[in-house]
């Protein structure tokens, strides 16, 4: 299997699983409806492990472009392979989106308030405040990208590290998760509002545009930040 298909199929099952776990908490008469944080938190930090631990061997399962851009300025990753993983990342970010939508199928017409449809695909703040959403992004993804790194250089037993990775994005979402809904990835973001946008969604308000941009340029230099961060210290 190529780098590139790793990285499209890992990231559309980190968005399949990421944001139907979302769904399963807010769509109406969904099982799951009303399930609350820890469950998202939980299934997000599953989502993440599971395709980093089947993929982690043949691309390094970056699945998020801020992490590939991070690793690529520090030399960590080769800068010509970036745009390839990118573009794979965010594909498999549209198409985990759009599984999404399908299995919860009758449940959009079904479901009243529009935010909550888009709050599925995508972040909001839960106080607007750009500049202040922005810094919560930087900071959250610099955790993110330094601890990644660091997990890397511990000497655990094979397939423990993906575990900690897993526990790494329980522990953002408890903790930093609040204020932006903790995105750390253009892919998770941009791409499922991408699929939200052009979808037909029963019911749907707009893509919120305006926003788009904090959890796409913040993941973004957090992961430069995060990165930096690491080469200093080790």
């Amino acid at each position: 299997m190529s780098k590139m298909m790793a990285e499209f199929l890992g990231t559309m099952i980190l968005v399949y699983l990421g944001d139907g776990v979302c769904a399963n908490c807010t769509l109406t008469k969904s099982k799951g409806q009303n399930g609350g944080w820890i469950v998202i938190t939980a299934g997000w930090a599953i989502a993440v492990g599971l395709p980093a631990y089947i993929f982690g061997g043949i691309s390094g399962a970056h699945l998020n472009p801020a992490l590939t851009i991070g690793m690529a300025v520090v030399g960590k990753f080769p800068a010509a392979e970036v745009p390839g993983y990118v573009i794979a990342q965010m594909l498999g970010g549209i198409v985990g989106a759009a599984l999404v939508w399908l299995t919860y199928l009758p449940h959009w017409e079904q479901t009243e308030d529009k935010a909550a449809k888009l709050g599925i695909f995508c972040t909001a703040p839960a106080i607007r405040n750009l500049k202040l959403n922005f810094l919560t992004e930087v900071l959250a993804t610099a955790t993110l990208v330094f601890s990644i790194l660091g997990i890397g250089t511990a000497k655990a037993a094979d397939g423990f590290g993906t575990l900690f990775v897993a526990f790494l994005i329980f522990a953002l979402g408890a903790s930093l998760g609040g204020p932006t809904g903790y995105a750390m990835n253009p892919a998770r973001d941009l791409s499922p509002r991408i699929a939200h946008a052009v979808l037909p969604i029963a019911g749907k308000g707009d893509s919120d545009w305006s926003y788009s941009w904090v959890p796409v340029f913040g993941p973004i230099v957090g992961g430069i930040l995060g990165a930096l961060l690491f080469i200093a210290v080790f």
